[in-house]
């Protein structure tokens, strides 16, 4: 199974009836209205993603030499260090500007996103993610995203130690399969490993921070795992598995035709792929296998929206808002890819049921075959959600698209107290559509889930915690459900 991002339309409120609590931030709209499904008369190649140059600190801007052509953007495979100063990346930046910068620049300021607020109240021997349940209905293959939160971008558990720790063993083990790069992209995975610590060193001021000295250059510090990181000895895509226990995918602009091409990787988290097995693909290739990916949703994600990278089972939405498809694949995700800017980040979640809590599963890995048959005696406390919380951004200085995701898996045992959670899901095994169920392979433990979570239903009925005979429908919590921040500062001791 391949796990894919989709992407951006908004959530449908259940009705008033529905519980309150904090709300996510309201999705961001697509255009109301195409006015065709023909091809865009254009050229990728002569079209570059929004310009950064005005946010860039008077002391490194120069006086740019004539305007940002396919002429004189850098070589696809051209490391940036090794560049003439007067090309331009493909974000109207010269590469003597970027050089100019140093490490470790503003990149708040850069990029329009803001740097998170300290998380005082957070204790890492208790800490655990949010409770995303990000299921929706009525069950169509279209698209569903957020902006994304600043303050909750990368999110600690108190699994770090041993997170990170599995995720070096894995490298250890697979090598090139979880993490590796091709040339040019270099500048690109410099930037998303100094946007990672930045983070960390402004939400989680306690445990890490940054130093700078003559001899060492740049110095992270790590109070966790009680570590120090000299940044220019380590390629920065190996910065990051040391310290950052999250996947991120590089995908960048060929100047020769203004396609993106996924070009470097750290995936700890792939089910049934490999960073080798989709590195150098353009796009439209990556994206083969997803059910009812043509069909419905090649026209409103790749024009509108991202391309469903293979992560993570497609998520669901209106049958209403659903967009007619008939238009090339490429031509639209680069329409999309060429207009996102590095101020509108973006986040959303897709979700699987497995069996116990499998991380990385190439090709042939033994625990495929739970997915074959179903297991007579199989216990309901082996059955977990696994929800891969997914966020995709530009970078301001190479004019990267980084996609980056974590698996959070939770026993669905959780279920039975969240409000509304056991009938969503019960609703969407028994009616989702074939193939896109084939897809999210969840048939290998219906035979006990769906049990289990009628009893659920049945129960939050006749105890009030819903309403009885309710229609099901995304409920206006969603990603999340009523009540969902007791519950999960309670388990956190604030």
């Amino acid at each position: 199974m391949q796990r894919n991002l989709s992407a951006w339309l908004p959530s449908f409120a259940r009705g008033s009836q529905t519980p309150s609590s904090r709300t996510p931030p309201r999705s961001l709209s697509p255009e109301k209205k195409v006015p065709g499904n023909d091809p865009p008369p254009t050229a990728f190649r002569d079209i570059f993603p929004p310009s950064v140059r005005e946010n860039l600190p008077a002391r490194v801007k120069t006086l740019a030499s004539g305007d940002l052509t396919p002429n004189n953007v850098i070589p696809f495979e051209t490391d940036y260090r090794k560049a003439d100063s007067s090309t331009y990346t493909p974000m109207g930046v010269t590469i003597g500007e970027v050089k100019s910068l140093g490490d470790f620049p503003d990149y708040s300021k850069l990029n329009g996103v803001p740097l998170p607020q300290p998380y005082k109240e957070f204790k890492l021997e208790t800490a655990i993610a949010r409770p995303y349940r990000p299921f929706r209905w009525a069950y169509h293959q279209t698209m569903s995203l957020n902006k994304l939160e600043p303050d909750w971008w990368l999110e600690l558990e108190n699994t770090y130690k041993k997170t990170v720790a599995d995720r070096e063993q894995l490298f250890k083990k697979h090598g090139k399969l979880v993490l590796n790069y091709l040339p040019g992209s270099e500048l690109g995975c410099k930037e998303i490993m100094e946007h990672a610590l930045q983070f960390y060193c402004a939400r989680y001021p306690q445990f890490f921070s940054l130093t700078s000295s003559k001899t060492k250059g740049h110095v992270f510090h790590n109070r966790i795992l009680g570590t120090e990181t000299i940044i220019k000895d380590m390629h920065p895509l190996h910065v990051l598995l040391h310290n950052v226990p999250e996947d991120f995918a590089v995908m960048l602009r060929n100047p020769e035709d203004g396609m993106y091409y996924f070009r470097a990787g750290l995936l700890c988290s792939s089910l049934g792929w490999n960073v080798d097995t989709k590195l150098g693909m353009q796009l439209k290739d990556i994206h083969q296998p997803i059910p009812d990916y043509k069909e419905k949703m090649e026209f409103s994600m790749d024009r509108y929206v991202i391309p469903p990278f293979p992560f993570a089972p497609p998520i669901i939405s209106q049958p209403s808002l659903s967009i007619p498809t008939r238009a090339p694949l490429t031509l639209h995700t680069n329409s999309y890819f060429s207009k996102l800017p590095p101020s509108r980040p973006i986040q959303r979640g897709s979700w699987g049921l497995e069996i116990d809590t499998p991380l990385f599963m190439p090709p042939g890995d033994p625990h495929e075959l739970h997915r074959s048959h179903q297991l007579p005696n199989l216990p309901l406390s082996r059955i977990h959600l696994r929800v891969d919380w997914q966020t995709l951004r530009r970078l301001p200085l190479s004019g990267a698209i980084i996609f980056n995701f974590k698996a959070l898996f939770t026993p669905i045992q959780e279920f039975r107290d969240e409000p509304y959670i056991p009938a969503l899901v019960l609703k969407i095994l028994n009616e989702g559509k074939e193939s896109i169920m084939q897809y999210k392979n969840t048939w290998h433990v219906e035979h006990v889930a769906k049990p289990a979570l009628e009893g659920w239903v049945e129960e939050q009925e006749r105890e009030g915690l819903v309403e009885r005979g309710w229609e099901v429908r995304t409920l206006e919590e969603s990603p999340w459900f009523p009540g969902w921040e007791g519950k999960w500062r309670g388990r956190q001791g604030f």
